[in-house]
């Protein structure tokens, strides 16, 4: 035949062998239907929603909302004043930004302007507040109450978010208070008419509390603190480096003029070894204990000391304590090297982290949800943060309980001060006392228990570590260190483990207690050969899928093994957060915030070159908890995960929705894959398909990012979620030991005698490993149920697809005064 050259029959049987498959699929895909109809939802769907739900993008219709931030900025600001313009425009309504906060309010003009879904493009990476805040001194006036009133009425906005601290929103609610009678005034000398006035009638106020402090009551965080923790953290690290170069003792000042978060954080993330806070200043001697401390640390073998100093703190007179004060007292008594770093306004700066990107995003969503539902009747209130759900509070209880803290402090009420915090504050400075303040005792309980790692490693189990053996030393036990997982416990790699020798684990990343995926049950008889030669009478296991499954099999062996009837806890540690039992895994946020930063840079190339898409594939897996998480905090078009199946179809929408974003000024396109999220659309399938259907229009580029998610620093959060879950696990299996003590002898074979330690929802819960088997899908290591999941529409919201939004788990408005006593009455 003209035109085809002659090839041997091997080489032609070799290239019809390779052409099949491909002309099959082609004849597959004539044959499919031309709308998705198949088992799994298309991926625009995304979530089944109930039919009473329905309707969410015409809610705002015919409605405007204005959203300002003001007071002190703080990252991830933008990310909410983004997640409230996209959401709103969703519903229907018109958003206006107001520019410099309540003084663009006050003056109007051109500080109020409305805006589109491009005017909030790549903002979610960026620090501080794009549409700006300003300390006003007009507002404060009923004059430029009424000017801020007018420029809302002529433009027909009656819902408010505002992005600010106590001061900020205590402005809003007056505002909303007095909204009648300035509506009044107003068509009384002719500002607004009286129609103008009948259809602004009524102000609807909610709040995002930014504030970098974490000083208001109502909410576990505030937009802004975990990256200045970031912050902080990076400094800490780098000071530590040249501080054990040169034996120095470091005083570090943090911010919190009345709220010692941060540093009471810090010094927990970073194992200082003095924190001073507002809320509990040190007793009247503690010239005299901070000497002893810093003089223990170095005979210790330590070669530097950490101070960490609220900008508040206080002695219990009133008296203020400065970071000068602690350096010359030190100077003087001990003769150390000492050196004062005052971190300053870099705590506010920089990129935000992946948690207050989601945290923003969320909670602007919520605001939005909030400002739309609202009646005349419904009070201002925030939007929040408790456990991993979101709350709605009345906005003037959360400020009246805030005063109420600083009102403490004046009056020297330190333990009301600590209370009114809340449980998760006082439960940071309990685990904070227990590490810094106090000494294994002389007298020993007689217990040994051994910590072990297995599976992947994970940032922050060193931490968990770091913990578990100083609060096992200071209940008077005898720890003991197991390396290299099952395998070490089976070939006798264990050795008792020192108070020292955990020093200065905190902010290192891996293993350093080696970690292996091997499961115990092949080494039954070595493994109770060595709990009976070492003594040990508690297990606790920090690691992932392996650490469960593990567990569950020592669980199996007490049947035949008398020896592994002891108690066990489990504690989540895993980059994939796919542990049943646990909404958080250790590890699991260092991850996500490596997949941001690098999506980060991928975006900023992407947005150089112009009409250009990546492909990102991320670790976790059959668990797209990292693809998910990491997509709302970097801004994503689209998340493949294996939970929400998806096919061909659902694969050419996304490709025509980025086909239609390159025709707007915004183009570019961000695409992550989980790596297990379907066998047959693979990373490579995915980035030639792009490539063929977006030939002529944009051009594609992919990235493995690989196994540099397992490694790092550990985040603020992994390091000081690791402290507090080492201390609780060690706590729990003291009782659990006790419990199962019997005439000097241990014998724990009940279901709750080995537990995995989790959070879930609001708290931290013990749960029997083998009820939580009906919970798991063990072919593909994954909880059957994941909360995460609910978030995924909002990714695609914000990505500017057209979907219902599922609100049938909408947040409902609780008091927190009540809120409070019942938390107090738990403890």
């Amino acid at each position: 035949m003209p035109g085809v050259p002659e090839l041997p029959p091997e080489a032609w049987r070799l290239l019809v062998a390779a052409l099949l498959p491909l002309a099959a699929l082609v004849l597959f895909l004539s044959f499919l239907p031309p709308a998705p109809r198949g088992r799994h939802p298309p991926a625009q769907k995304m979530t089944q929603v109930p039919p009473s739900h329905l309707h969410t993008e015409s809610l705002g219709s015919g409605k405007a909302i204005a959203v300002l931030t003001s007071g002190g900025d703080a990252q991830g600001m933008n990310a909410a004043v983004r997640a409230v313009v996209r959401v709103g425009i969703y519903t229907g309504a018109k958003v206006f930004f107001v520019q410099e906060g309540y003084q663009g309010l006050v003056d109007g003009g051109e500080n109020i302007k409305e805006a589109t879904w491009e005017s909030v493009s790549m903002m979610l990476q960026l620090g501080g507040t794009v549409i700006g805040s300003a300390r006003c001194q007009d507002f404060r006036t009923r004059e430029g109450r009424l000017k801020a009133a007018r420029n809302l009425v002529k433009r027909g906005i009656t819902n408010l978010c505002v992005i600010g601290g106590d001061g900020s929103l205590t402005g809003a609610d007056t505002f909303r208070a007095e909204w009648s009678s300035l509506l009044a005034e107003l068509v009384k000398v002719g500002g607004i008419t009286a129609e103008e006035a009948q259809k602004s009638s009524h102000l609807n106020i909610v709040g995002m509390v930014g504030s970098i402090d974490n000083d208001f009551c109502g909410t576990d965080m505030t937009i802004g603190t975990d990256s200045a923790l970031h912050r902080i953290m990076e400094i800490v690290d780098a000071i530590t480096t040249t501080a054990q170069s040169h034996q120095r003792t470091f005083v570090l000042e943090v911010m919190g003029r009345h709220c010692g978060y941060l540093a009471l954080i810090t010094a927990l993330a970073c194992g200082a070894d003095w924190v001073f806070i507002p809320e509990s200043p040190p007793e009247d001697d503690w010239e005299d204990h901070l000497c002893r401390r810093l003089t223990e640390t170095r005979v210790g073998g330590s070669r530097l000391n950490i101070i960490i100093v609220a900008e508040g703190a206080i002695d219990k007179h009133g008296k203020a304590i400065t970071s000068e004060d602690i350096k010359s007292l030190v100077v003087k008594r001990l003769g150390y090297d000492t050196r004062v770093t005052i971190l300053g306004h870099v705590q506010r700066g920089g990129t935000p982290s992946a948690f207050d990107r989601i945290l923003g995003s969320r909670m602007g969503v919520e605001a939005v949800m909030a400002l739309l539902e609202g009646t005349p009747d419904t009070p201002a209130c925030v939007v929040s943060l408790s456990g991993n759900q979101a709350v709605r509070l009345p906005l003037m209880e959360c400020v009246q309980v805030t005063k109420d803290v600083t009102t403490a402090m004046n009056e020297g009420r330190f333990d009301d001060a600590l209370k009114l915090r809340g449980r998760s504050f006082q439960n940071n400075w309990n685990v904070y006392k227990l590490l810094a303040h106090i000494r294994p005792p002389s007298t020993k309980s007689g217990y040994t228990l051994a910590v072990l790692n297995v599976g992947a490693p994970a940032a922050g189990m060193n931490a968990a570590v770091r913990s578990t053996v100083r609060i096992g030393l200071i209940h008077g036990h005898r720890m003991l260190a197991v390396h290299d997982g099952f395998e070490g416990l089976a070939y006798g790699r264990v050795e008792e483990i020192s108070w020292d020798r955990v020093g200065g684990w905190t902010g290192l990343g891996g293993s350093k207690l080696g970690t292996k995926r091997t499961l115990p049950k092949k080494y039954f008889e070595e493994i109770s050969t060595n709990i009976s030669n070492f003594g040990i009478h508690g297990l606790i296991i920090i690691g992932g899928f392996e650490a469960f499954t593990g567990s569950l099999e020592l669980m199996e062996g007490r049947a035949k093994y008398e020896e592994l009837c002891i108690p066990l806890c489990v504690i989540p540690a895993t980059v994939s957060n796919n542990v049943p039992g646990s909404d958080f895994s250790i590890g699991a946020d260092t991850a996500l915030n490596t997949i941001t930063t690098t999506c980060d840079r991928i975006k900023q190339s992407a947005a150089g070159t112009k009409r250009r898409v990546f492909i990102i594939e991320t670790m976790g897996g059959f668990c797209g908890y990292l693809a998910t998480m990491a997509g709302l905090a970097a801004g994503a078009d689209a998340a493949y995960i294996y939970e929400e199946h998806f096919n061909i179809h659902d694969l050419q929408v996304n490709v025509e929705h980025l086909t239609e974003k390159m025709k707007t000024t915004v183009k570019r396109g961000l695409v992550l894959r989980n790596e297990r999220c379907n066998e047959n659309y693979t990373t490579d399938f995915i980035y030639n398909l792009y490539s063929e259907e977006g030939k002529g229009i944009f051009d594609c580029r992919k990235n493995v990012l690989g196994h540099m998610q397992q490694g790092g620093t550990p985040t603020p959060f992994d390091r000081n979620f690791g402290t507090k879950m080492g201390a609780k696990a060690v706590a729990w299996i003291t009782g659990k030991i006790k419990e199962c003590s019997r005439h000097g002898r241990i014998f724990a074979n009940t279901a709750d005698s080995a537990c995995l330690l989790g959070m879930r929802k609001r708290s931290l819960v013990f749960q029997p490993i083998t009820e939580l088997k009906e919970q798991t899908d063990f072919e593909h290591r994954i909880p059957k149920e994941q909360w995460w999941l609910k978030l995924r529409p909002i990714l695609k919201i914000l990505a500017k697809y057209s979907i219902e939004l599922d609100t049938s788990e909408k947040a409902h408005l609780e008091h927190i005064t009540r809120k409070r006593i019942s938390l107090e009455s738990n403890i």
